[in-house]
């Protein structure tokens, strides 16, 4: 394994360190970890986007996307704030706990939240939708500020703000290249491109441990993970599995997800099977109406995510397309629904991967949960 710069406009920033298998192309100065030196590696049980190698004094994190198996991976020394363990050339060192920091999704956010540590975010990219009073109280009195949006960030008020780290999604949109003066450094947060709910759960241990919050972060997860898979075994064996038809049309394409995808493993969870539960990628997809049509004409359900402004019915979904209509999902009124602007869909649901699961066991099995009122998601009734 070796250590490489690569700069800002690569990727994110000249502070990542990447570190990937030796490659004819490579031709950066390289270091390599001594293995004797490793202790242990961190019990990361899902999530594949990040890894946490205890060593001598410092803790090396190493952070991949998890869908893309030869990606560069960026190298981290986490050591403990006034301790100067010997680290390798060329690897960032953070000191822990971080205090300060400045985050560019609501599914980073989340991460602070459950932990409730929000007074350790600084800085947000958005306000939309934004639903926490905690930040929202934050925002208010001036202790967390708006940053701007990706593509379009303020250096001035970045600065300004004294963040420790940022926490960036480095294969979005984008716009980091106007951090680059900033001399902060960038820690990629890939929760957003885990294929699991579990996957994207565990990235709160990350969060947990660079925010001094390790112990809680890990009791936290230990619930969640057992509530999940608690979920998960009760609809194991069912015979009766329905189909769910996903996505909407956007600019005359529809977009929908790929069968290894976050979505299609909560369908499956959940006692039902994803319309494209063959095919095998794991990212967004964009298909034409005919090929989703063809294949999922018959689906019993259709889950809708997005955020209408007013009261969302048959009629309002019939109004954006009127080939809606032709679904079978649609004419038995099986839409299952998520309005952003009501609910707040991505500031919680991804710390809460099992109550997202019985939202759905509740729709495709309702005998299953008799008692449970839906937290996220509802049919459509109207």
């Amino acid at each position: 394994m070796k250590c490489i710069f690569i700069s800002l406009l690569l990727l994110c920033s000249s502070l990542f360190v990447c570190c990937h298998s030796q490659s004819p192309k490579q031709s950066a100065a390289t270091e390599t970890f001594p293995p004797e030196i490793s202790v242990r590696q961190a019990d990361i049980r899902y999530a594949e986007g990040f890894k946490l190698d205890y060593r001598q004094g410092y803790i090396l994190l190493r952070i991949q996307d998890p869908q893309s198996p030869n990606s560069s991976e960026y190298c981290f020394a986490l050591r403990q704030k006034g301790t100067t363990p010997p680290i390798p050339t060329g690897v960032t060192p953070l000191d822990l706990p971080i205090n300060r920091f400045i985050c560019m999704t609501s599914l980073q956010l989340s991460n602070f939240i459950r932990l409730k540590a929000t007074e350790k975010v600084v800085g947000i990219s958005s306000t939309r939708f934004l639903k926490n009073k905690k930040i929202r109280q934050q925002m208010a009195e001036g202790k967390t500020q708006k940053i701007g949006i990706e593509g379009n960030f303020d250096p001035e008020i970045i600065m300004s703000l004294a963040p420790d780290v940022i926490l960036i999604s480095p294969f979005k949109q984008g716009g980091y290249d106007a951090m680059k003066e900033v001399d902060i450094p960038l820690i990629p947060h890939l929760g957003y491109k885990e294929t699991t709910p579990l996957g994207q759960a565990e990235w709160i241990k990350l969060i947990g441990l660079l925010t001094g919050k390790e112990k809680e972060a890990s009791e936290i997860f230990n619930g969640i993970e057992n509530r999940y898979n608690t979920l998960k075994k009760r609809t194991a064996n069912l015979q009766s599995r329905p189909v769910v038809l996903s996505g909407e049309i956007h600019g005359g394409t529809w977009y929908a997800v790929g069968g290894r995808s976050f979505l299609a493993q909560v369908f499956q969870d959940a006692g039902a099977d994803y319309f494209l539960k063959d095919d095998l990628r794991s990212g967004g997809i964009h298909l034409d109406f005919e090929t989703v049509y063809n294949q999922a004409d018959r689906a019993d359900y259709w889950r809708i995510l997005n955020s209408f402004p007013g009261n969302y019915s048959y009629e309002a979904l019939k109004a954006q397309d009127a080939r809606y209509a032709d679904f079978r999902a649609f004419r038995q009124k099986g839409v299952i629904y998520c309005n952003m602007r009501e609910k707040a869909y991505y500031e919680e649901m991804p710390m809460e991967p099992d109550v997202l699961l019985s939202d759905f066991i509740k729709v495709f099995h309702p005998e299953l949960l008799p008692d449970y009122t839906p937290v996220y998601y509802n049919l459509l009734k109207e």
